[in-house]
């Protein structure tokens, strides 16, 4: 038994902002010299986002210019970092859960699926924590069984949606009867930086909110299985790619040289994972790649000498959503799949590590 995909389903928050009115935004929350002031379009052009979803974002009024931060409030002095973690995780908690059950309550629906056919119960997040935490409000919310089994994937970034799934493929591996729930939520905009610093204006540009989440069963007549995970430390890379909490905030680190290990080790790699699951890299007919950024889709699609179009659907969830981090990868195949992408498909994303993980779809 292999985990079938029997439906998908996302949600964003009510309001988003634009490239320009997030510019706006980001020239009143931190201190900056002439210079930079010309610097910061610049910056939010190479993010490739044209828009993007947050919890924090209130709606306009006559006395703004405007969406405004509720929670990431102006500076009040400068050298202000902005709210204290705590604060932000307030707000997590208050804001993930609903998002979350939107998601998954969408999953359920596009699968035929009722809350009572739940078995197992698979939530996945990096930017926030409570206990009892999104999935005991999931279990409440949604009306899941009190018999529910449940996992975590925590603080694995980008690719922890792919490892949600390959804990729910292992319970239904495991069990025939197995009816698995799996639910990403992030809140990445509660982690806005102040201050000045390129690449921590560039995850300002790039980062967003969102949810997604797969309901799956053992058995069924679903085209889309999964048919094997696989996962590749890249070597000497652990610096490349960091996400540790501080004092105001989770804070991510992303190295210049993540696009040059990509092109170096991702080939190599997949081509010996793939042979062992008696595929060739030329037989994967469509791609789902975890935009982490037009740089990240722009060296896997070199390393792996991809066609022209091949990753158009990651780059416009790119550009109408940005990076919602774990969600994004299940916002591409929910896509992918609603417009009968053909198969075999791998799914690809990068987290901290420098990780690469896939998930190799197939009828």
């Amino acid at each position: 038994m292999t985990m079938n995909i029997r439906g998908i389903g996302s949600a964003v928050p009510e309001h988003s902002i634009t490239r320009e009115e997030s510019v706006a935004l980001a020239g009143r929350n931190i201190s900056l010299s002439e210079r930079d002031r010309k610097t910061l379009p610049a910056l939010y052009r190479m993010a490739g986002v044209r828009k993007r979803h947050s919890v924090l974002l209130q709606p306009r009024n006559t006395e703004s210019n405007g969406p405004t931060y509720d929670v990431l409030r102006e500076p009040d002095f400068e050298g202000d970092l902005g709210p204290h973690l705590s604060e932000r995780m307030k707000a997590y908690e208050e804001r993930a859960p609903p998002l979350a059950h939107q998601a998954a309550q969408r999953a359920l629906d596009d699968a035929g699926l009722s809350p009572a056919d739940v078995t197992h119960l698979v939530t996945v997040s990096c930017s926030g924590f409570f206990a009892p935490g999104v999935d005991v409000k999931l279990i409440g919310s949604l009306g899941l069984p009190a018999t529910v089994e449940r996992a975590h994937v925590g603080f694995m970034g980008c690719q922890g949606a792919l490892n949600g799934l390959r804990v729910a493929d292992g319970f239904a591996r495991t069990s025939p009867d197995a009816t698995p729930l799996v639910c990403a939520v992030e809140l990445c905009s509660l982690h806005y930086h102040y201050g000045w610093d390129p690449d921590k204006v560039v995850a300002n540009a790039l980062f967003a909110d969102g949810a997604a989440a797969v309901a799956g069963s053992a058995t069924g007549d679903a085209t889309w299985k999964i048919r094997a995970t696989g996962a590749c430390l890249i070597p000497d890379s652990q610096p490349a790619m960091t996400w540790r909490i501080r004092d105001h905030g989770f804070e991510m680190s992303l190295s210049a040289t993540v696009p040059g290990l990509i092109e170096s080790h991702l080939r190599p790699w997949l081509e010996s994972w793939l042979q062992r699951e008696g595929y060739a890299l030329s037989d994967i007919a469509t791609w789902a790649v975890h935009p982490g950024g037009p740089r990240i889709l722009s060296s896997v699609r070199k390393a792996l000498d991809l066609p022209d179009g091949s990753l158009d659907v990651a780059q416009s969830v790119l550009r109408e959503f940005g990076n919602m981090s774990s969600p994004t990868i299940l916002f591409i195949l929910h896509r992918l799949r609603a417009a009968s992408a053909p198969l075999p498909c791998i799914a690809l994303a990068f987290g901290p590590g420098l990780m690469a993980e896939a998930i190799l779809f197939d009828e």
